[in-house]
């Protein structure tokens, strides 16, 4: 029996013009996992990734549950290449392809006693570990009231620090270099934020 599974995989625009979130019918990493390339180079952990950059107007490529969101360069044009990057991750899945690896950027940190989630953790975007209660809540209001937007358009938004009423956070996917995201942080966020956080003053992105 063919060994051959039928992949759906189909293209939604992003608020960033340069950014097309790619959504398959299946899960492409666990739960909760989300990974950020932006040059060939750091693609390491994921043999999909790696295969992307092989196109030649790769800038950019996040994964996260079931999307892949892949920034372009300024010089191609989506109506000339969504349907084959659409096709390219289609065949790739559909002949077994891996997604990630379960590995570490450090091997050194690599022992027997490493879980494969504990490896994948290790080059996966995700919160800065609170040290307060504010910082808590900052997390909270952002898993609640805005990640779920910011993942429908193929992005996350990581909350990085507090230190004097100033929240950091960092925008990836399709929210990285997207003027639409950055007015959005300075308004809806911040007004959220203030409002839920009293101990909130302002919101400012932490550029990568």
């Amino acid at each position: 029996m063919s060994q051959f599974k039928i992949v759906s995989i189909y293209a939604e625009m992003t608020p960033n013009p340069n950014a097309m979130k790619f959504v398959a019918d299946k899960m492409l990493v666990p739960e909760g996992v989300q990974f950020e390339f932006l040059k060939s180079s750091e693609a390491t952990p994921s043999p999909l990734a790696q295969k992307l950059y092989e196109l030649p107007f790769i800038k950019g490529i996040f994964i996260s549950s079931n999307f892949i969101t892949i920034l372009k360069n300024e010089k191609a044009m989506w109506d000339d290449v969504v349907f084959d990057v659409r096709d390219y991750i289609k065949e790739y899945l559909q002949n077994g392809g891996k997604v990630w690896n379960n590995i570490v950027i450090k091997p050194e940190e690599v022992t027997a006693e490493t879980t494969t989630m504990e490896a994948i953790k290790a080059t996966q975007l995700d919160h800065t570990v609170p040290t307060s209660e504010t910082e808590n809540k900052i997390i909270e209001a952002l898993e609640q009231y805005v990640k779920p937007a910011v993942e429908n358009d193929g992005g996350v938004i990581l909350f990085r620090s507090f230190k004097d009423g100033i929240v950091k956070l960092q925008l990836s996917g399709s929210c990285s270099g997207c003027p639409s995201s950055t007015k959005t942080l300075k308004s809806a966020v911040e007004q959220l934020l203030t409002r839920m956080v009293p101990e909130v003053k302002e919101v400012q992105q932490e550029m990568v």
